[in-house]
């Protein structure tokens, strides 16, 4: 089959992808290929595909008025329009938040991802859904969260590559993901100062105005500051290979997120790598996070630092086998082909688990 996937048009797609929604697109792409499917993805200039890339204008996201919005919007349905023009194509999957804004063609079946909370898209959108289009989620409580008469669309969770990187444990915490309010870092260093263990973080400052400030006036004082004898440290966006080598060596993941989580590609990575997360009760993390075996589930920064001193009960064995068990990139790219083919058959099924 010929799958042609749209991603989120300011973020680049590709092995070294920052976002959760750009990842997991790249595993479809390279999976849709090693299967022996053809793969198609429109993504912005700079994104790389193992498939064939159909490359957007490079967009501004800082300047979302109107007129730019209806720019891109109209890039994205001429893409979309050239690639069915040119190929046969059996499925659009898309990646994209907006969804909703583009005028896809009825004839072909297209199966959206919801990677967002359900509660950031439009109230509107679920009542006005076209005949061709299905939903899917990533995880239990995702779903929980849309109108009622949609509590039945597919599950797929997400799944992370399982590397075999061995280093040797060191002491320090990491924090990795975008730098932003909801993602809560300087919680994450308030209980490494707490716990008298170093913080690293990893991850990039896009420039929103709330993300710069929230960058600068909340992380940089504790950056800068040094505790007890304790200094954190700030690494910037990580590549793949040195990120896989710091979660190997991390004594653990902390992930102090407000955000209401729909899933966790880090927190999948970290018990890829045998590292115990310990993270707030927020979103889909319960049901990533097995409380006292795979890691510790908190509320604050003072249960956060308990935990890191309790993280001799974790088992790095119990954390890989996990992640062995039920966050598979191979699993994930399984249910995902296996939820394309029920499409094509106009079969589709209910809840789609491990």
């Amino acid at each position: 089959m010929t799958v042609l996937s749209l991603a989120y048009p300011f973020a680049v797609v590709g092995p070294n992808s920052v976002g959760g929604a750009e990842q997991i697109l790249t595993e479809l792409d390279q999976g849709l290929v090693k299967a022996g499917h053809r793969s198609l993805v429109i993504a912005c200039m700079g994104s790389s595909a193992t498939g064939k890339l159909l490359a957007l204008p490079a967009f501004n996201y800082r300047t979302e008025v109107e007129r730019e919005r209806l720019w891109r919007r109209a890039h994205v349905e001429h893409a979309v329009s050239e690639a069915l023009a040119a190929n046969d194509v059996d499925l659009i999957h898309v990646h994209d938040l907006n969804f909703h804004e583009y005028r896809l063609p009825y004839e072909v079946p297209v199966l959206v991802t919801l990677h967002m909370p359900i509660s950031w898209y439009p109230a509107d959108v679920w009542r006005r859904l076209p005949a061709n289009v299905m939903l899917q989620c990533v995880s239990d409580s995702q779903r929980r969260t849309l109108p009622p008469h949609l509590k039945d669309v597919a599950i797929i969770p997400n799944g992370v590559e399982l590397h075999d990187t061995v280093e040797e444990r060191r002491d320090f915490a990491l924090v990795l993901g975008r730098i932003c309010p909801e993602k809560n870092q300087h919680e994450a260093l308030e209980a490494g100062f707490q716990a008298a263990t170093p913080v690293v973080i990893g991850g990039k400052v896009f420039p929103w105005k709330a993300h710069t400030d929230y960058f600068h006036e909340r992380l940089m004082p504790l950056l800068n500051e040094a505790r007890g004898g304790v200094q954190h440290r700030y690494c910037g966006p990580l590549p793949e290979g040195r990120k896989r080598r710091l979660l190997a060596q991390a004594k653990c993941l902390l992930h102090p997120t407000l955000a209401p989580e729909t899933s966790s590609l880090v927190g999948m990575e970290a018990l890829a790598a045998g590292t115990p997360v310990i993270a707030y009760r927020s979103g889909a993390l319960p049901e990533i996070v097995d409380d006292g075996v795979t890691g510790f589930l908190v509320s604050n920064a003072g249960e956060m630092a308990e935990a890191i001193k309790q993280l001799g009960k974790i088992r790095h064995e119990d954390c890989r086998a996990a992640a062995e068990e039920r966050f598979s990139r191979e699993r994930m790219v399984r249910q995902y082909l296996s939820l394309y083919a029920g499409i094509l058959r106009n079969r589709v099924p209910e809840t789609m688990h491990a």
